[in-house]
Order: C-alpha cells, then structure tokens, then sequence
C-alpha cells in the first residue's frame, strides 16, 4: 500500500512539471532540423510529455523504458559506465534516448537527412534540462501527503 501511495505522490510531482517539459520539447524540435517527435518520460515507461504526433507515446515510452534498460545491463557488462544515450538508425532515420537526470529518459525521432551531430548536441543539452526538472519536481515534498 505504501508502494501504492509513493507511486502515486510522484506521479502527481511529475505532472507539476509537465509544461515545462513540454516546452523544452518544443524548442528541441525547433533547433534541429528533421527531428520529426520528442518524447520525455520515465525510466519505467511513464510518458511525461510528448510532442511525437506521428507516433503514439505509450508504446513508444515502453519501447524506451525495455531498450534503457538494455542499455543500461550492457554499459555494466562492459565497465562502460552509467548509461548515457541510446542510437538506433533505421532506413528512415533513426532512434535516439538519452538519460534525463536520475529518473527521467528523452527519446527523439529524427529523419534520415538529420544531422546525428547536431541531435546529439541539442538532445543532450535538453536532456540535462528535463533531468533538472524531473529531479527538482521529485525532490519536492508532496504537500498532498500531510
């Protein structure tokens, strides 16, 4: 039960913070050209925020959420350290995640004319902002608990 409980304080921390989020998901697509969604959401497949219309989120943030933690067991495995980012290229483009502060992911879709440079330099300066806010907004005690 307080499982339960603590699961759904997060979840009400997190939504706090969803704008905010959104909006940096907007300025990304804004600063790379042919990045085509963006999508934040939880280690666990939570989605907080999304801005993918050609793609449905949910089962996205899932795809995200398995493929993290591969990433994840696989930087382990090999003493690479703490995972960072996740590349998946496609004939249509490609697939990025990267770590969004201790909780958080930030998964991108880009066409196959985007520069994979430019995304990464974007996509991780925005996922370091959506970490920030993610970790900020958990770090907050729920008032609703009291």
């Amino acid at each position: 039960m307080r499982r339960v409980l603590k699961q759904r304080a997060e979840r009400r921390q997190l939504m706090a913070v969803e704008t905010e989020v959104l909006e940096e998901l907007h300025r990304l697509r804004a600063r790379v050209p042919g990045l085509t969604g963006a999508l934040a959401a939880t280690s666990d497949g939570l989605v907080l925020a999304q801005d993918a219309a050609p793609v449905e989120a949910e089962p996205v943030a899932a795809l995200t959420a398995a493929a993290l933690g591969v990433g994840q067991r696989l930087t382990e495995a090999t003493a690479r350290g703490a995972f960072r980012e996740l590349l998946v290229q496609g004939e249509e483009g490609c697939v990025a995640t990267y770590a969004a502060g201790a909780t958080a992911v930030l998964t991108v879709l880009a066409g196959p004319d985007t520069s994979v440079g430019r995304l990464h330099l974007e996509a991780r300066r925005a996922s370091a902002h959506i970490g920030d806010l993610v970790d900020r907004a958990l770090a907050r005690p729920d008032h609703a608990r009291s």
